[in-house]
């Protein structure tokens, strides 16, 4: 029996969902390309808003972004949400922070509230829609979400860059970037191992990162020492990598960036001269540069959905197997295949 693995990149966009199978080239792997969770979430919400019904949300911690926007908006208009404990997480990881905003927890939902149920991962209706084309669901899951991880007492952004800064200091082995043992404060990722236990689960970054690799144009230069860059939707990441080794880390919000910010930041990047506190102070979440970085890191490439950003600064665009848009889902094939099958 061949080895298949259906990979799961979760955006805060778009959904990538590629269906590995080794007896097939991977250009003729089953793909699908679908609105992300949230947005499908987000846009329940509005026509509940629209239609002036309360709400109670249920189910999994999972991505927020235009979800939680939506259930902002829906309080604005002055309709009641309600929601289940863990689904209010969300939204925000602080119990009376969700309070705040006007939403009302509890375990059990009151008569005539819409029940809407939060997941990452809606695997009946992606078991169905496989159905309809006659394609086996594979056994094997590899999911990419991002995760700031569970922070109630300090900054979301800081507590992120905490969890890259720990990765740094064990070594910068990108093999530790993907988890069947999920640590504990990564919650998110831990939600999807309650949906499909036994998955391997990447931070959608480090799935980009890995995808990124399987570019050929690319992964020529990964032994000298690169730049890769991941544009995605909501953030932006990027490392200096040689082997397997990440030398430095980066990482803001898309959103309020300019291509001139991304020029200026990445130069200095690479040349071991930009702070942490410089990007932190920025809105972003920070960077982290090993001490004396002596690699050649000239050679950038750069992926994700939002990467005119950097059009015009001269960067290479992947495209691992003719395929920007799945770099993640072939980053999720790639650490499956040689972390653990």
């Amino acid at each position: 029996m061949s080895r298949r693995i259906l990979a799961l990149d979760v955006g805060g966009g778009t959904q990538d969902i590629l269906i590995y199978d080794e007896n097939q080239p991977m250009e003729n792997c089953y793909k699908m390309i679908l609105p992300s969770p949230t947005v499908i979430l987000a846009r329940k919400i509005k026509k509940m808003t629209m239609g002036n019904k309360p709400i109670f949300l249920t189910g999994n911690l999972m991505g927020g972004g235009p979800c939680t926007r939506a259930v902002k908006l829906h309080l604005q208009k002055g309709l009641p949400v309600y929601s289940s404990p863990q689904a209010a997480k969300t939204i925000k990881d602080d119990p009376d922070k969700v309070k705040s905003l006007g939403v009302q927890i509890t375990d059990n939902p009151p008569a005539g509230a819409e029940l809407l149920t939060l997941s990452d991962i809606d695997l009946p209706v992606l078991q169905k829609t496989l159905e309809n084309y006659e394609i086996e669901m594979p056994e094997k899951f590899a999911v990419a979400v991002q995760d700031h991880g569970e922070s109630i007492e300090i900054s979301n952004r800081l507590f992120r860059f905490k969890h890259w800064e720990k990765f740094m200091k064990e070594g910068g082995d990108i093999s530790k970037l993907a988890y069947y043992n999920i640590p504990p404060y990564l919650t998110r990722m831990k939600s999807v191992q309650k949906v499909i236990p036994g998955a391997l689960v990447m931070d959608t970054c480090s799935a980009a990162i890995w995808g990124a690799l399987e570019d050929e144009n690319i992964a020529r230069y990964r032994e000298e020492g690169l730049t890769l860059i991941n544009i995605g939707n909501q953030h932006t990441f990027a490392v200096l990598l040689k082997g397997s080794l990440v030398y430095g880390l980066f990482e803001h919000h898309t959103g309020i960036l300019t291509s001139d910010q991304l020029q200026n930041y990445m130069e200095r990047f690479k040349s071991g001269d930009l702070t942490h506190e410089e990007i932190f102070n920025s809105g972003g979440h920070g960077c982290y540069i090993k001490e004396n970085i002596k690699n050649n890191f000239e050679f950038t490439a750069v992926t994700g959905p939002q990467r005119y950003l950097a059009r015009s600064l001269g960067y290479y665009e992947a495209a691992p197997y003719g395929d920007m848009m799945l770099t993640g889902s072939f980053g999720l094939i790639s650490a499956t295949l040689t972390v653990n099958f």
